[in-house]
């Protein structure tokens, strides 16, 4: 049973630096991708390599994440969407450019690049023990541990 379980992370391994960056798959499990803490950058990020794009990402979405999903208390939809497209109400990819979260507006740092922060964020959550992650086809949703 726990084997079941594990194969179902979106994890395989990495410590989250540049140098040993966290090998993640999406939570539907369907496309992979790294991710690494960047404390040297202003402002400190979290950056997300897929294939050969770069996204970034406020680093204190991590914590501000985790604190917004820990509130709410039940499970939340992730509402994956890329820049520019409208997202669902009530998701964590609307939270995550809401004008009412603690950055007032986008967590992501490279105009034009966004958008998809319910997709790589909260991977990074399931792997640093702080939510549950569904990882269906589609339709996922996360909530705080």
């Amino acid at each position: 049973m726990a084997t079941q379980k594990a194969a179902k992370k979106s994890v395989t391994y990495g410590d989250g630096t540049a140098d040993d960056p966290w090998l993640l798959k999406t939570p539907s499990l369907s496309s992979d991708f790294q991710a690494w803490r960047d404390e040297t950058l202003d402002p400190p990020a979290l950056v997300v390599q897929v294939g050969s794009t770069k996204l970034s990402y406020q680093l204190r979405c991590l914590d501000d994440l985790f604190a917004m999903l820990k509130k709410h208390g039940d499970w939340m939809a992730l509402g994956n969407a890329d820049e520019g497209k409208p997202v669902k109400p009530g998701t964590v990819e609307a939270w995550a450019r809401d004008a009412k979260n603690p950055v007032a507006g986008y967590y992501g740092l490279r105009k034009g690049y966004r958008g998809r922060f319910a997709n790589y964020v909260t991977p990074v959550l399931e792997q640093l023990g702080l939510v549950e992650l569904e990882h269906n086809a589609k339709d996922n949703r996360v909530r705080a541990t």
